[in-house]
């Protein structure tokens, strides 16, 4: 495991970076930096289940572990999902994190992702091209 960590000050409140990162059509809009046409199924309840989907039904699945709006939300990764199906993996202590934090200039945006080893590349060569999307599409919202 390795402890990942991205960083972007954004100039926009929190409550725009938070609606970009967990509203479907902001979600759609910078997600697709990782796989194009990606979307999600769920709620973001504690507790819940969320999938991560594309458009052939694969993706992957986490739990919603925390969800403090506009401030936090932490999710552990279960496993794969393949044709609809659940897949579970044992992924130990693989989460991520998304920190929001309000300052002078907007929003700080911190994502903290606790990575297995044969993840790190992915996460290395996706995370800034996302965040650099989310950036733009906080600072551009009304």
């Amino acid at each position: 495991m390795k402890l990942l960590e991205f960083k972007t000050q954004i100039n926009a409140p929190a409550d725009k970076v938070w609606k970009v990162l967990f509203t479907q059509d902001e979600n759609k809009n910078w997600s697709s930096a990782v796989n194009e046409g990606t979307y999600f199924e769920g709620t973001w309840e504690e507790g819940s289940v969320m999938r991560f989907l594309d458009d052939e039904n694969n993706g992957m699945y986490n739990s919603v572990e925390k969800n403090i709006p506009n401030k936090e939300l932490t999710m552990k990764h279960l496993g794969w999902i393949y044709d609809g199906e659940l897949s579970p993996q044992d992924w130990e202590d693989s989460t991520v994190t998304y920190l929001l934090e309000s300052n002078e200039n907007g929003t700080l945006l911190t994502a903290k992702i606790n990575a297995l080893d044969e993840f790190v590349d992915f996460f290395n060569s996706k995370y800034p091209s996302n965040f650099e999307k989310v950036k733009k599409l906080s600072e551009s919202s009304t």
